[in-house]
């Protein structure tokens, strides 16, 4: 009931607000697990692409987001869990494996999945290596992948900033990738590197933007530096 409060809410205002421009949203299957595979420019990603789906998404948020104390703390728990956010200490030293076994057991109920392949938010705007978890996924799962992108939200809510600003935002997805010509081979990283590749590949078509073969996380490291 909270979700379906908080969809119906968020939804009106967004639409009020930002009046999202919403492209090959019926290409996502009205029944049977999905995974949504896209990229990650913002904070606010997950409620955009939450509130312009008609099925419930779920997707992998780090537990501090639900960890705080007091009345703040019980509000954030809220708002995170009617999200559609699975709390996982993607910190320790299983973090990948927990957000893997939870992808996997989301999708074995049938349900939509969503994940950032990058594994983090773009350091720049530009679009990064993706980390080959998505492709074991959608091998052990079967699930189809539908690529999306997130086109200016980035601007909604630019990094370090508070408050978020109205902007013009388009949620764009595409075909959905089939890959059961590989079925039986996710522990063979040529495999997961190709798979991951295409769906990067896709994700690039559809947000346009300038692709870094390398990992995120390494050039926050060096941005660091």
């Amino acid at each position: 009931m909270s979700r379906i409060l908080l969809k119906a809410f968020l939804g009106l205002l967004m639409r009020v607000l930002y009046r999202p421009k919403v492209e090959g949203a019926e290409r996502i299957a009205e029944n049977g697990p999905v995974i949504l595979a896209g990229n990650h420019v913002t904070f606010i990603d997950s409620l955009f692409l939450a509130l312009t789906v008609k099925r419930a998404v779920y997707f992998i948020g780090k537990d501090e987001y639900v960890k705080g104390k007091g009345l703040k703390g019980r509000v954030m728990a809220w708002f995170f869990g009617a999200s559609g956010m699975i709390p996982v200490d993607r910190d320790g030293g299983h973090g990948g494996v927990a957000a893997l076994m939870t992808g996997r057991r989301v999708l074995d109920e049938g349900k939509v999945f969503a994940i950032y392949p990058e594994g983090t938010r773009s350091p720049d705007g530009r679009l990064y290596r993706g980390r080959t978890g998505i492709a074991r996924l959608a091998l052990m799962t079967g699930a189809p992948v539908v690529p999306f992108a997130m086109i200016g939200t980035e601007k909604v809510q630019p990094s370090g900033k508070g408050l978020p600003r109205i902007a013009p935002v388009t949620v764009r997805f595409g075909e959905p990738l089939d890959f059961s010509r590989y079925e039986g081979m996710d522990r063979d990283r040529y495999v997961l590197r190709a798979v991951t590749d295409e769906v990067m590949s896709e994700v690039m078509r559809l947000s346009g933007q300038e692709y870094v073969d390398i990992y995120a996380t390494k050039a926050r490291r060096a941005e660091a530096a």
